[in-house]
């Protein structure tokens, strides 16, 4: 794929020679922040730079001495799928006095350092910029005691400060996702999955309390992740009189044959007073007004453990990159800078404007302007809000609109995690916004079988944790069948259709779309929501499923290469899935620190292989112990796993044996993971409010008529944007031979893999982030809420 020539090989124009960088971990700590590091540490060492690890945070930049280590490529092998920070984090009472900053800013200078990578929360990063606003002034101090020569002040004259967001809790404007946030949501939803089934043995009432004590985020999004009954969170009390709304939802609900409730609650949740709910608070009155057997499970430091998901490594290796690419463009002008991540895209924000609205939201909730509260936590935080309420609340039947549509739902292609999710949020949103909705079993072979049947509010309850797809899913395209389909619709009055699935959902559509000039029942409003592990769908950056199958392939990885350890120097050769689109090899092979990682979109010949087992065998003689090869199945048809892996053997003899695994199917199963459930829920209830409105638009006489191309669509998220896209319009987008978009915007992420791997390579940094303001209130339309 060409690359643009602005910029293209970044190390030609951003030289790092003689520039020191320095990495620090502050605050607590979080998942994923290892991978930061490792990324800081072998970007600036890529450009030249020297780079040197700060241990225990500001603690260690105040106290210095051993504690300030240059770092090398080995000191950060191994700690990409370790959790917490292997550098450590403290909190550090002194940093805060002048003194403590004049005896770090002292430290800093002995090793010449001028360029500081700061991976923590508010406090930390509003603690570097005052660093950074005083450092001309502590460097004159130093000279008057002696401690530096003067020329030191010309030679050092500014302090270039990079943040980056690590905290669990989410509770930083101006980037949709910090560090950390996902795998924590990892661990609740993992406790809740477990929790649920004990529960519902017991037919149990679990009361959950999870991290946030200013931030409601991880409630939030987990309680939209496992479809919990209530959840309590600081941004937004609930109104005076809760509890008895509470206990009635409550009872209602196993009144309607549910076996269990889950409650959640952030540490920090208020009541409207600002007076605490706490756990045993909401125990103690569900026993007592409605006698159910109760339990209280507290999370606690569970959810700081384990190791990073992929979403983290993977979002924490763009960041520490961005972090250097930043620190090596600023000048003594430009402000501190945190590095965000807005929808799918790297931008930098000035460091102070997000603290100062971070601060903003606080100030809200004292002052109990909750709904501001709301808005200034963002877009994203504001529709997971809206989309849980929406979701777990049935309005009573006097209370919906009546709309007198019918609206059928159905899965197309092979099974992704999060399909059932989607469908749950798609049917009971159509239920709020007054439809009928209709399931179709087992995709088109079922609708022309007239496999179709009324589904309720009650029928979907539970399915957000559901592996696999429920509904029955079949790869059968419907050209063939389309006349018995526009019977089926026309014998149950369809008259909107969506489709949850992969490259045959798409081919589906444009298959009914082109029908329609034959059959007047195909002209009616049509979406599709792209599912599908390969993420391989036109229109879209990411699909449900892909994430839960990076997930299993990145766990994967991670036990072959600890099954290796302490054994002689090895190479796994590990093939992966999706068809001829290299998505889950290059992104798995990031998230896992791979070596290489061969697909089909980026020809290889046997050079290249050659050059590969060359480069491995040189880390190999060094301390690297194991290596890591991925593949794609399709990649190519000579090239095998059995040929890439008696190649390597071969080649490797004396210096390295090799071991081979395919990991097939298991990349397709288990339960999704929260990012999956999450967005799944959310796109599926934008979809359907967008069928709502053309059902509105193309009723005309007494019946649906819609046949533009506008009626027709594919959700896909763009970038930074949630978009409806006409699919005929991605026809010339598509690669219909090898079922891939013929621009995929994963492949510029390939060469950060090679970098981190060692390799020599162009970096096209055309996408990098450019300084950006914070903005309030995005327009409707560019809240990809990608980051759930």
């Amino acid at each position: 794929m060409a690359q643009p020539d602005s910029k293209k090989i970044f190390f030609e124009n951003l030289s790092g020679a003689g520039k020191a960088i320095a990495v620090l971990t502050s605050g607590g700590d979080a998942q994923g922040m290892n991978a930061a590091v490792r990324a800081v540490v072998r970007m600036g060492l890529y450009v030249g730079a020297k780079v040197y690890f700060i241990h225990e945070g500001y603690q260690g930049m105040v106290d210095g001495g051993d504690n300030i280590k240059e770092a090398s490529w080995e000191s950060v092998s191994s700690m990409l799928q370790v959790g917490g920070t292997v550098i450590g984090s403290a909190r550090c009472k002194e940093f805060r006095t002048h003194e403590g900053r004049l005896k770090a800013a002292n430290n800093l200078v002995q090793y010449g350092i001028t360029n500081l990578c700061v991976i923590g929360g508010d406090g930390s990063l509003t603690g570097a910029n005052l660093f950074r606003e005083e450092w001309s002034g502590l460097l004159a101090e130093l000279v008057e005691q002696g401690l530096i020569e003067t020329d030191a002040i010309q030679k050092y004259s500014a302090l270039h400060i990079v943040g980056m967001v690590g905290s669990i809790d989410n509770d930083f404007c101006g980037t949709d996702m910090t560090i950390g946030t996902d795998s924590a949501l990892h661990r609740i939803i993992e406790v809740v999955d477990a929790i649920m089934t004990t529960a519902q043995s017991h037919q149990r009432t679990f009361v959950l309390e999870v991290m946030g004590r200013h931030c409601g985020y991880l409630a939030l999004v987990s309680a939209l992740a496992c479809g919990a009954d209530w959840v309590l969170i600081p941004e937004m009390p609930p109104e005076d009189g809760w509890e008895d709304k509470m206990c009635q939802k409550l009872s209602a609900n196993r009144a309607g044959m549910k076996r269990l409730n889950i409650i959640i609650v952030a540490e920090g949740a208020i009541d409207r007073n600002n007076m605490p709910i706490t756990t045993d608070y909401i125990k103690n009155l569900v026993v007592k007004c409605l006698g159910f057997d109760t339990r209280v499970t507290i999370l606690g430091h569970v959810q700081r453990g384990g190791t990073p998901s992929a979403f983290d490594r993977i979002l924490a290796s763009r960041m520490g990159v961005e972090a250097v690419l930043a620190l090596l463009e600023t000048t003594a002008n430009t402000p501190a800078c945190v590095v965000s991540l807005c929808g799918n895209q790297s931008v930098r924000l000035p460091l102070m404007e997000c603290v100062q609205m971070t601060q903003e939201v606080q100030k809200a909730m004292d002052e109990k302007r909750f709904e501001e509260a709301v808005k200034l936590r963002g877009r994203s935080f504001e529709n997971n809000l809206k989309t849980y309420k929406l979701l777990a609340h049935r309005k009573p039947e006097s209370e919906l609109p009546t709309s007198n549509f019918n609206v059928a739902v159905l899965n197309v292609g092979a099974p992704a995690a999060g399909m059932n999710a989607a469908v749950r949020s798609a049917v009971r949103v159509g239920i709020s916004e007054g439809h009928k909705m209709f399931a179709v079993s087992d995709g088109f072979e079922g609708f022309y079988k007239g496999q179709i049947k009324e589904i309720k509010w009650a029928d979907v309850g539970g399915w957000t944790g559901q592996g696999g797809s429920l509904l029955g899913t079949k790869r059968t395209l419907p050209a063939k069948h389309v006349d018995k389909i526009a019977e089926q619709m026309r014998k149950h009055n369809i008259n909107a259709l969506l489709i949850v699935g992969g490259f045959e959902a798409f081919e589906s559509l444009l298959q009914l779309y082109e029908a329609r000039t034959t059959y007047e029942e195909l002209c009616i409003p049509m979406c599709m929501l792209p599912a599908t592990i390969s993420n391989n769908v036109p229109g879209t950056d990411l699909s449900i499923g892909a994430d839960t199958a990076l997930n299993a392939i990145v766990e994967t990885c991670d036990r072959i290469k600890q099954s290796a350890s302490g054994t002689k120097r090895r190479v796994f050769i590990i093939e992966t899935m999706g068809g001829y689109c290299g998505y889950l090899a290059s992104v798995g092979g990031l998230a896992a620190g791979a070596d290489a990682a061969y697909i089909y979109e980026e020809p290889f010949d046997i050079r290249d292989l050659q050059a590969n087992v060359e480069h491995l065998t040189e880390k190999m003689k060094t301390s690297i112990q194991r290596g890591l090869v991925l593949r794609n199945e399709n990649c190519n048809e000579n090239y095998t796993t059995d040929f890439i892996y008696q190649l390597y053997s071969e080649e490797g003899k004396g210096v390295f044996d090799s071991r081979k695994n395919v990991l097939g199917h298991m990349q397709q199963g288990g339960a999704p993971s929260p990012f999956d459930r999450n967005f799944g829920t959310k796109i599926s209830a934008k979809a359907m409010q967008w069928v709502t409105k053309k059902l509105v638009e193309t009723f005309r006489q007494g019946r649906v008529f819609a046949n533009t191309e506008d009626s027709c669509c594919l959700l896909g998220m763009r970038r930074r944007a949630l978009v409806f896209q006409p699919v005929v319009q991605l026809k010339d987008e598509t690669d219909f031979v090898h079922r891939i978009p013929k621009e995929q915007w994963w492949l510029k992420l390939r060469p950060l893999m090679k970098i981190l791997a060692k390799y020599k390579t162009s970096y096209d940094v055309s996408d990098s982030g450019q300084l950006e303001h914070v903005v309030r209130n995005r327009p409707k339309e560019s809240d990809a809420s990608v980051a759930m």
